[in-house]
Parts: C-alpha cells; sequence; structure tokens
C-alpha cells in the first residue's frame, strides 16, 4: 500500500547506512570530500562515487530534492539556492537561445522580471498573456515555442490555474510544461501526476515553512531534472548544506502547518466577504470548506487609508515574502510585484489597496479580530 502523505513527509528518502546510526541526516558542512586514494578519484569520474564537491553535490541538498520529488508524486528532484534559481535552472532545462516561451501574465513579479528581463538578455524571449483564457496562450504560439509557464495558484490574486487544460494545449503543440506550485504546494496541488514536466517551488516559503532558510526545489521528468542539475551545478546555485538541513526538518511538518493555515485563511476570508471597507476578496472559495491553501488577498475599499491600516495591525508584521507559521502582510505594487511597468499592474488589479495576507497558525479569532481592527481604525473620516 502506498504511504500516505502524511507519512511520506517523515519517510520520503529511504534509510542510510552509516557508521555512526544518527536518527537524523547529519549536516554534511563540508565544502569538499575526501579519497583515499587516486584511484578512488578517479572512480568517481566514472560514476562510481556520489560526492566531490558541495558545488557538484551534497547528502543534504539531495534529500532535500528527493523528498519534495516524494510528496510530488515526481521520480526525481534537485535543490537550489532560492525559488528564482529554481525557475532559472528548470527554464533553461527546456529552452535555450532563440526560443520562445509563453507565460501567464499574472505571475509573481520576481519571475516576471526574470522572463522579461534576465533571460531575454540571453536571446529567450517570453509573451505574457491571460491564462484565464487558454485561447490567448494558444494564438501565442510559434514555431519556436518551447515551453508554457504559469502557477497552479496565482500571486498575489490567487487564481487557480486550470492544469489540465494547460497541459492539453502544450500536448497539443509539444511543448513543456513548467508550472510554480509554491503557494498550493503539494499538501493541496500535485502538477506532476497530472502532466506537468517541472515543478518548481519557493522551498524558502511552505515547504521550509519557518521563515529562516533561502531555497529552492525544481522537481518532475527524470531526464528534464538532469539537465536542470547540471545548470545548478554550472551556474553555482546550489543551497548550502546547513539551509538543506534546515528546510528538511520544516518539510516534515508541512501537513499540520497547512491543514491549519489553510482553516484558518478560509475563515478570514469567509470573515472579509460582506466588509463594507473591503472592495474585494481573492481566496479560492470553491475548492474546500476548510480551504484551499493559506494565502487571502484584499483589495481594500476606497474609503479606507492604506497607509494607517499596515500601521494599524499590531502584532501582524509587515514583510516582502510569506509563508511562516507567524500571520503576515505584505503591499505587492511596492514589493513583490514592483518590478511591473504600471500599465501591467493596473490591468491585473494589482491597485494600491491590494493587500497579501499570509495567514500563520495562530488561533483563527485573533487573526479576524486583529484586521477587522485595523480596518476599522484606518476608515477615513
Amino acid at each position: 500500500m502506498e504511504k500516505k502523505f502524511e507519512t511520506k513527509l517523515l519517510h520520503s528518502v529511504k534509510k542510510e547506512k552509516r557508521p555512526i546510526k544518527s536518527k537524523i541526516t547529519p549536516i554534511y558542512q563540508t565544502s569538499a570530500f575526501t579519497f583515499d586514494n587516486l584511484d578512488d578519484l578517479e572512480g568517481f569520474y566514472q560514476g562510481e562515487g556520489n560526492y566531490l564537491y558541495t558545488r557538484t553535490g551534497n547528502p543534504n541538498p539531495d534529500e532535500l530534492g528527493q523528498a519534495v520529488a516524494a510528496i510530488e508524486g515526481a521520480p526525481a528532484g534537485i535543490a537550489t539556492s532560492s525559488g528564482l534559481s529554481a525557475i532559472l535552472a528548470g527554464v533553461l532545462a527546456v529552452v535555450k537561445s532563440g526560443d520562445h516561451i509563453i507565460a501567464a501574465d499574472d505571475l509573481y513579479g520576481g519571475s516576471f522580471h526574470l522572463l522579461k528581463e534576465e533571460l531575454n538578455q540571453l536571446g529567450i524571449e517570453t509573451t505574457f498573456v491571460p491564462f484565464a483564457n487558454l485561447s490567448n496562450a494558444e494564438e501565442a504560439i510559434r514555431p519556436n515555442t518551447k515551453l508554457l509557464y504559469t502557477e497552479s495558484i496565482t500571486n498575489p490574486l490567487l487564481r487557480v490555474e486550470n492544469l489540465e487544460a494547460v497541459i492539453d494545449l502544450a500536448r497539443k503543440y509539444n511543448l513543456y510544461t513548467l508550472v510554480d506550485n509554491t503557494f498550493a504546494t503539494p499538501f493541496h496541488c500535485n502538477p506532476y501526476p497530472l502532466g506537468v514536466d517541472l515543478v518548481i517551488h519557493s522551498a524558502t516559503k511552505y515547504i521550509g515553512g519557518h521563515s529562516d532558510v533561502t531555497a529552492g526545489v525544481v522537481v518532475g521528468r527524470e531526464d528534464l531534472v538532469g539537465i536542470a542539475r547540471a545548470k545548478v551545478v554550472n551556474l553555482g546555485a546550489n543551497v548550502s548544506p546547513f539551509e538543506a538541513w534546515l528546510t528538511c526538518r520544516g518539510l516534515k511538518t508541512l501537513a499540520l502547518r497547512m491543514k491549519t493555515q489553510s482553516f484558518n485563511a478560509r475563515k478570514l476570508a469567509d470573515a472579509f466577504t460582506g466588509n463594507p471597507n473591503v472592495a474585494k476578496v481573492y481566496y479560492p472559495f470553491t475548492e474546500t470548506e476548510s480551504g484551499y491553501g493559506a494565502m487571502v488577498s484584499i483589495e481594500l475599499s476606497k474609503n479606507v487609508d492604506v497607509h494607517q491600516f499596515f500601521k494599524s495591525l499590531s502584532w501582524i508584521k509587515i514583510v516582502p515574502t510569506l509563508a511562516g507559521v507567524e500571520t503576515t502582510v505584505s503591499h505587492p505594487l511596492t514589493t513583490s510585484h514592483r518590478a511591473l511597468p504600471p500599465e501591467a499592474s493596473k490591468a491585473l488589479g494589482i491597485t494600491d489597496g491590494v493587500v497579501r495576507i499570509s495567514v500563520g497558525i495562530e488561533h483563527v479569532n485573533d487573526i479576524i479580530h486583529t484586521f477587522e481592527e485595523a480596518i476599522l481604525r484606518s476608515v477615513l473620516k
């Protein structure tokens, strides 16, 4: 019988035989590995050994990549230094200079900048279109198009992607698919078994879960992850052993955290609905009664002073990131989506009044009360 999700989190990596039988994988905090003689060193290059130099491989990053691959239902995974380096490695695994990408226009701002600016300088062009109607993507396909890129739940307006439709379109035109699954997490969504080629995570967020690491993961087809691994090695985008070890530790409680955080997020979204001082509530209400993800975004009404609102949140911190166990808030227009041209932000509906909320594990009544009080204190007289 296949192990359940909660069990996979704790036992997704095979038992290792070690001279010292520690329960937890040790931290291999070393820059290099030693060899007894030159024959052993040569054996490494012939495929007989595992580790040479930590940039090219280390047990802790390997454990992280394998663990996330296991809970995503994918055959292979590689850990990286950040979510953006995971995106870069995943993209470069399937495209090269002269190729074309079609991406959803409501991506995370950092992803938008990477695709539009950095990769464009390498000769890789990206067309951004609304994926809510995939005819837009189909019309944008060119002879040199190689990849469809989107997010399972978009940042910051929380649109749930129709992954089956994206996969069908990609197969129709023999394109690769890459999905950022950071917001949904493997707890709520597994894109690879549906047919997505590569799945990436900013493991800094829910995989690590405690706001104390920076890491990324690419999982998916074994051949493509192998190419992504080479990109990580050659570009120096590897994650450190200690960061990988901390992320693996955080991963083990993903199910416990997501159950509580998703439940709290759903209750908070319900509380915002009908509030006369909240113009819009962004949350995937229709997915499950217990919640679908731990992110809630709102657009405050024009009669609410946004700056005063942020000042009035007492114990809730303002941060440019998300997904720790504490409830936090961010202002997308000046943080995650700052790099978007003003016309693009306006078209997407990312206004000055949009607030992105990362819901934590505190008591839900305290969370709701604090936001309601902050809104009331910020209503213009």
